[in-house]
């Protein structure tokens, strides 16, 4: 069985300062677009159905130009509108309060009486309130919270110093905005896939940092000979999770499953920006950490 190869990077041909200047540089463009996206939508991201409340309704394929039909059918613009090709089906979204909806009426009725009048096959239909997805986008962004002041305090506890501390919460920062950017540039919902997706990375990463940091600061060995045992591991690791995480994508986006292509998608760039951030960001600050003279 073929092996993968890790090659060895020579870290002396490198100061501290450019080893991090690629990191910050993404770090910052990825900072900027969330900013942008923050001020002019008041999310760092576009809300998912569940964060923001509203409509959807699952129909199956009316033939013909169903994008027309189903413009034509609604009274109201759809939020957006997917298909499902693997079984013949399209699922459309509404905002919560774009429907008219009389004698105190819930948008979801009204909806599908509209849909039935147009001749869809209604398979599924369920709505979420806006207060609900408020609750919900509030638990959200405090599991988010929550996860980094865990993993701050867990890090400061194993190595009881600022600097590699810093190192592994810099990295994990990173990771996590990185895909969010993208997700803003590619048009994907933050939704709660996204946000487990999101967790997952913040898990990962931490893991991974702790053993590299582990491996430079209380194995044998000098700071290149640690840092080159860890990557091997390190990076055969990770290539092998986005080798599998693609494969998923791929196979998520040919049979129209929208959550796990977008989960897929989430994961493959955190995962991609994980191995530049720990093994160029965090070797510079564990480098400066432990030998302030090389470079530097």
């Amino acid at each position: 069985m073929a092996q993968l190869s890790v090659p060895t990077v020579d870290y002396t041909q490198y100061s501290n300062r450019q080893l991090v200047a690629v990191p910050l540089a993404l770090l910052a463009v990825a900072l900027l677009v969330i900013g942008g996206w923050y001020l002019f939508t008041g999310a760092p991201a576009n809300l998912g159905l569940e964060f923001v409340g509203g409509s959807e309704i699952r129909i199956d394929d009316p033939g013909g130009n169903a994008a027309q039909q189903i413009d034509t059918a609604f009274s109201a613009d759809p939020s957006s509108v997917r298909q499902i090709a693997a079984d013949n089906t399209y699922i459309i979204t509404f905002s919560e309060g774009v429907v008219e909806t009389p004698d105190g009426r819930s948008q979801l009725s009204v909806l599908e009486e509209q849909a039935e009048a147009a001749g869809f096959s209604i398979q599924a239909s369920s709505s979420v309130s806006p207060s609900f997805g408020s609750n919900t986008q509030t638990i959200a962004l405090g599991g988010v919270i929550v996860a980094f002041l865990g993993m701050s305090v867990l890090v400061f506890v194993m190595f009881r110093s600022i600097a590699p501390s810093v190192a592994v919460i810099a990295s994990a920062f990173s990771d996590v905005m990185l895909p969010l950017a993208m997700m803003n540039l590619l048009g994907i919902n933050l939704s709660l896939g996204t946000v487990a997706a999101l967790l997952m990375l913040i898990g990962y990463s931490v893991d991974s940092d702790i053993l590299l940091n582990n491996s430079i600061l209380r194995e044998s060995g000098d700071f290149y000979e640690s840092t080159s045992r860890a990557m091997r591991t390190g990076v055969t690791m990770t290539l092998t999770s986005i080798a599998a995480m693609a494969v998923m994508t791929l196979a998520a986006y040919l049979f129209g499953i929208q959550i796990m292509t977008a989960i897929g998608i989430v994961l493959v760039v955190g995962l991609l920006a994980y191995l530049m951030n720990t093994y160029l960001l965090n070797v510079s600050l564990l480098r400066w950490y432990v030998n302030r003279g090389v470079k530097a």
